[in-house]
């Protein structure tokens, strides 16, 4: 079944799903375009922004580990909606808590990080559920709708920075239109026991067509906790780890390497940045033929050396264009497994909230160490050079690729 052919319902969905993840994507970038200014005006040091990027990271880790009950309890609409209004505010209070020092900026990065685990976990679920109903693969390009977000985000930042628009003033008129277009497309989401998969065989093989039983709250909390226990489930939250620290160590630290190791201003800086992010969501976005024609575990690998190969250009180049082509093979390599990982957690739509949440919330440990480690890195032998820690996750999403195998598909009843 394609987009097109696809009941109404379905189709408002998809939208109001590529509506959440072009609007995270947006939160995501327009703060981290602004992280060098932050910085500068906060007087902080490689290894002291490091510990409060930290903040962000245990936000999200706090969410996320509550994000499955949560999502259960309120469902992805309402979990999305809500989040949507708290990081809003976060990103307010951002906007102004900088010019009154680190505190501010650290209470309100928790709540941005808070609101974006759950907002994550949701919004993956409700792709899911859509990706299922249309019968083929589409959740990469969810995500390509969030690296397009982030794109978008970045080069408005980009275009602040180099006009003079103030932090504040950039940051603030972003949160109000996070938070008012988040709370409007969600209205579209299916519910989240919305019936019957269709009786199709899917194009896509990693797809899982079987109807999710129905069972009580208390076996779903028994599940929940249980999911812990699943070495699948726990594989393919350290293959996600990897991609996610590969994906999050560009995003934090591409412009301030660019500006501290390659010597260029903050505009060209924000580009780099820029650049990364459109290779990861050209990734995203055509990535689904691939995966239909080759299946996840190959294309994953393929990327994975990829990403590697991007970032040791990006470290060992000699001047500013073989950094910029680096970034864009690290982030072409980089594009798939974050949202290979979440498709793999929910193969099984029974599980999907429980798994996705372990999953999300072991791949999220990566934002709270890798801002430190690499801050810390970066007091010792530059932001650029620490990056090389990079690599390490790389090699072990090679090995773990075999855990985002799909799950054998049930008979159709």
């Amino acid at each position: 079944m394609t987009e097109e052919r696809a009941a109404p319902e379905v189709r408002a969905a998809t939208r109001a799903v590529y509506a959440a993840f072009i609007m995270a994507g947006v939160a995501a970038a327009s703060w981290a375009s602004r992280i060098p200014q932050v910085r500068d005006e906060l007087g902080l040091t490689p290894s002291r922004l490091g510990l409060v990027l930290l903040a962000l990271a245990a936000g999200s880790i706090v969410s996320l580990l509550l994000a499955g009950q949560i999502v259960d309890r309120f469902g992805s609409s309402r979990t999305v909606a809500a989040m949507g209004g708290l990081l809003g505010l976060a990103m307010l209070s951002i906007s102004v808590g900088y010019e009154f020092g680190v505190l501010p900026v650290v209470l309100a990065l928790f709540a941005f990080g808070f609101a974006n685990g759950a907002w994550d976990v949701a919004m993956n679920v409700q792709g899911a559920i859509v990706e299922r109903r249309l019968g083929k693969a589409i959740m990469p390009r969810f995500h390509a709708g969030f690296s397009v977000g982030t794109v978008a985000g970045a080069l408005v930042g980009a275009g602040a920075v180099a006009v003079g628009v103030s932090v504040t003033i950039h940051l603030a008129v972003t949160a109000v239109l996070i938070a008012a277009i988040v709370i409007v497309s969600v209205r579209a989401f299916v519910p989240d026991d919305a019936g019957p998969a269709p009786t199709v065989t899917p194009s896509d093989p990693t797809m899982i067509g079987s109807n999710p039983p129905v069972i009580s709250r208390g076996e779903r909390f028994r599940q929940a906790v249980s999911t812990w226990r699943e070495p699948r489930t726990i594989l393919v939250g350290i293959f996600v780890l990897a991609f996610a620290f590969t994906e999050g160590a560009g995003i934090d630290w591409i412009s301030v390497s660019m500006i501290d190791s390659y010597g260029t201003s903050a505009a060209v800086g924000t580009l780099a940045f820029a650049l990364f992010l459109s290779a990861m969501t050209a990734g995203r976005w055509f990535g689904p033929a691939l995966l239909d024609r080759y299946g996840r575990v190959p294309v994953v690998r393929v990327l994975a050396a990829v990403s590697l190969a991007g970032l040791a250009l990006y470290i060992l180049g000699p001047s500013t264009p073989f950094a910029f082509v680096g970034a864009l093979f690290w982030g072409l390599g980089a594009s798939l497994g974050f949202p290979v990982g979440m498709s793999a957690a929910a193969d099984d739509p029974a599980h999907a909230a429980a798994r996705v949440s372990v999953v999300a919330s072991i791949g999220y440990c990566a934002f709270l160490g890798g801002p430190p480690l690499i801050g810390f890195l970066g007091d010792h032998v530059t932001v650029k050079n620490g990056l090389a820690a990079v690599a390490v996750l790389l090699i072990v999403s090679l090995t773990l690729a075999g855990a985002v195998k799909p799950l054998p598909e049930p008979a159709v009843r």
